[in-house]
C-alpha cells in the first residue's frame, strides 16, 4: 500500500522510506531480490541491524556508559546492596540499548513492532540481571567441563569471557525477538 507521501508501508506499519531508482521495496511476506540476484526477506534484514545494534550497545553500555565501578564491583554481593547496584546497572544498560535501537529504528525505518522491541528487551533484562550475579555462569562453566576455565584469571579471565559470551548469545535471542515479533 503506499501512502500520501509515496512511501511504501508494510504490514507492520511502518514505512520503507525512500527506495532509489530502480530497486523495489522489500516485502515483509516474501523475500525480494535484492542487487545480484540474492534473496533476503526483511526479517532477515531487521535481524542483521537489530544484532549489530544490540552488540553495539552491550559494549558501549557494559564497559563505558551503563556501569559504575561501585556497580560492577558490588552486583553480585549478596542482600539487597547487590541487587540495588545490580538493578542501576541492568537499568542504564538497558537505557543505552533502548537509545541505540530507537535511533536505529527511525533512521533506517525499520519494520519493528512494540511487541518484538517489549520481548527482545525483556529478555535481555532479565537475562543480564541472571548473569550478572555471577554465581549461574560459574555453575555453567562448572557443569559443562570447564571448571578450571572459570578460575582462570592470567592470562585471560574465563569468568569474565563466559559472561561476555552468555550475553551475546542472549542478545542474540533478543535480536529475533525483535526481528520476528
Amino acid at each position: 500500500m503506499t501512502t500520501s507521501g509515496g512511501h511504501t508501508r508494510s504490514r507492520r506499519g511502518v514505512g520503507t522510506g525512500s527506495m532509489p531508482a530502480g530497486l523495489a521495496p522489500l516485502s515483509i511476506s516474501s523475500p525480494a531480490p535484492l542487487l545480484g540476484g540474492l534473496v533476503m526477506s526483511v526479517s532477515a534484514l531487521v535481524f542483521a541491524v537489530v544484532a549489530a545494534t544490540l552488540y553495539a550497545g552491550h559494549q558501549l553500555a557494559d564497559h563505558v556508559l551503563g556501569q559504575s565501578d561501585a556497580q560492577a564491583s558490588n552486583k553480585a554481593a549478596s542482600g539487597w546492596g547487590g541487587w540495588r547496584h545490580l538493578l542501576g546497572h541492568v537499568g542504564a544498560y538497558h537505557l543505552v540499548l533502548v537509545v541505540m535501537l530507537v535511533i536505529t529504528v527511525v533512521v533506517l525505518d525499520l519494520p519493528v513492532t512494540v511487541v518484538g522491541m517489549v520481548a527482545g528487551l525483556s529478555f535481555s533484562a532479565v537475562t543480564h540481571a541472571v548473569l550478572d550475579r555471577r554465581w549461574p555462569v560459574r555453575w555453567i562453566l562448572q557443569h559443562t567441563g570447564s571448571a578450571d576455565f572459570a578460575d582462570r584469571q592470567s592470562p585471560i579471565c574465563g569468568m569474565y569471557l563466559a559472561d561476555q559470551a552468555l550475553h551475546y548469545g542472549c542478545l542474540w535471542v533478543s535480536a529475533l525477538l525483535i526481528a520476528a515479533l
